[in-house]
């Protein structure tokens, strides 16, 4: 089953973001970097970090770590142009650090209204893997074309954090952690030494079949195979059964809904995050089945 790209894109002319609606245009080459960034830039603050709802449901204005990751997303797909917004954002992070090189879950917020409360009550003094993960996994695949995030010290302080943690585990972390710790190490697979030893050792808590229940998440919500590996060929691919992928890749294709979008499995916490969400799930469905074939050529 082909998915129907102009739905898709009609869907998201009506409910998506200028931030998702660009990053579509993007995807599918009918328009260049400048265009997304321009859309990215609404959310970033002077302190160089990004926030005002780019993640959906951590409404703040403030600069976030989760923020950092929409970004990184950006400024990955945008290759092989770079942007100074992406090493801003390295100095950034590198100034919210905390001592032991990791981030916290989330910065204070002002106001918490419409903000999920795990994000509202984070503690701003614990390092967590899960954010200083999906923050370093994201960098990594902008520095793969940018030499100067590549060599920015904030990252290499990051991702031995990650490291560090990812050694210590003695069971399984939270689904959503594990995915992005998988993520991060894939990300970090030829960089690091220590990183293929490390995935392999992570890969005793991945199912072959991908599927990882969200502990607290709404009812059925899942970690499944593409969360951990959307990457084609990637290293973590190989944690995972033969076939799963391309079944997974069936699925997807086949779960775009009647009006053009495809959905998610989380709860939001605002009507526009719910909204929101959609959007960023249908340009993340558009971007894995391109990067597979199932929509043409590929952006790297």
């Amino acid at each position: 089953m082909s998915p129907d790209v102009a739905a898709a894109l009609s869907f998201l002319a009506g409910h998506g973001r200028l931030l998702d609606r660009r990053r579509a245009e993007l995807l599918l080459d009918r328009t260049g970097p400048d265009a997304v960034l321009a859309a990215v830039d609404g959310h970033r603050n002077d302190d160089g970090g990004y926030g005002w709802g780019i993640e959906p449901d951590l409404r703040a204005p403030e600069s976030q770590p989760a923020g950092a990751l929409h970004a990184f997303e950006v400024f990955a797909k945008i290759g092989p142009a770079t942007t100074p917004r992406a090493v801003e954002l390295c100095d950034w992070l590198e100034a919210v650090s905390l001592p032991d090189g990791g981030l916290p879950f989330a910065l204070p917020v002002a106001d918490r209204a419409a903000c999920a409360p795990f994000w509202a009550g984070a503690d701003p003094a614990v390092s967590t893997l899960q954010s200083t993960a999906f923050t370093a996994g994201a960098a990594l695949r902008v520095a793969a074309h940018d030499p100067v995030v590549a060599g920015h010290p904030w990252l290499d302080r990051a991702a031995r954090y990650c490291l560090d943690a990812v050694a210590a585990l003695e069971e399984a972390p939270h689904a959503i952690a594990l995915s992005f710790a998988v993520r991060f190490l894939d990300a970090a697979h030829d960089r690091y030494p220590q990183a293929p030893a490390l995935l392999e050792r992570l890969g005793r808590f991945v199912p072959g079949d991908g599927r990882v229940p969200v502990a607290g998440g709404a009812e059925g919500e899942t970690m499944r195979a593409l969360d951990f590996a959307p990457f084609p060929g990637s290293p973590a691919s190989a944690l995972l059964d033969a076939g799963v992928i391309e079944a997974e890749l069936d699925e997807l294709a086949a779960g775009q809904r009647d009006d053009g979008g495809w959905a998610v499995d989380f709860g939001s916490f605002s009507p526009a995050a719910a909204l929101e969400w959609r959007g960023y799930a249908t340009v993340g469905a558009l971007t894995t089945l391109r990067a597979h074939g199932r929509l043409g050529a590929s952006r790297s």
